[in-house]
């Protein structure tokens, strides 16, 4: 198995600190976790200490199995845990991934958080990993995060039919995106020129 997700990858920028998943957070994440609206296009809903304990169970178990690697996300400026990400559909022969599965507590949306992030991801795989192509995609109804997908630089390229079934049982649609490598020197310049210390 690629030793890949036995590494414990930290990225940090004078925004955020991106640090590996574990148990140790699941005291902070009780203070954000229980809101409907931050699950509504995620396929799951947490309401409840038994849910909670459960997408902990499975998000950790991801890792184990080599299915993605998550991360938990701080805000420096208050210290504060204030979502999830992870890295995910990970084929090292193929060098290609998504970046996904990201939420924040509501509080914690719209102030500039998101970018900081996905530009430490992006940077870490194109960089770090060398890989060729990160793709990334939101409900079809989802548009906000739509746009902030558009503002990373990323290239919308379709829409896949009933890619997921949600937590009611309907059958969703996804609109995915992507960035490939030859744009990253490009797009990292144009989008994301806060977060270049050269």
């Amino acid at each position: 198995m690629n030793d890949f997700f036995q590494k414990d990858i930290y990225l940090e920028n004078k925004k955020i600190s991106l640090v590996p998943f574990t148990l140790e957070y699941k005291d902070s994440l009780k203070d954000i976790i229980y809101d409907d609206s931050i699950w509504i296009y995620m396929g799951v809903t947490i309401r409840t200490k038994d849910e909670l304990d459960e997408y902990i169970h499975s998000t950790l178990n991801e890792r184990t199995e080599g299915k993605s690697y998550p991360f938990i996300i701080i805000d420096k400026e208050s210290e504060s845990v204030v979502g999830s990400t992870r890295l995910g559909n990970i084929n090292f022969h193929n060098k290609r991934l998504e970046i996904g599965w990201t939420w924040y507590g509501t509080s914690f949306q719209g102030v500039g958080l998101n970018k900081a992030c996905k530009y430490e991801l992006l940077n870490y795989v194109f960089e770090n990993m060398k890989f060729n192509r990160i793709q990334l995609s939101a409900d079809i109804d989802n548009i906000r995060s739509q746009k902030a997908i558009l503002k990373l630089g990323a290239k919308q390229e379709g829409i896949f039919r009933s890619n997921y079934i949600d937590q009611y049982g309907n059958k969703r649609d996804d609109v995915y995106f992507s960035i490939i490598s030859d744009e990253w020197l490009d797009i990292k310049k144009k989008f994301f020129s806060e977060y270049l210390f050269v």
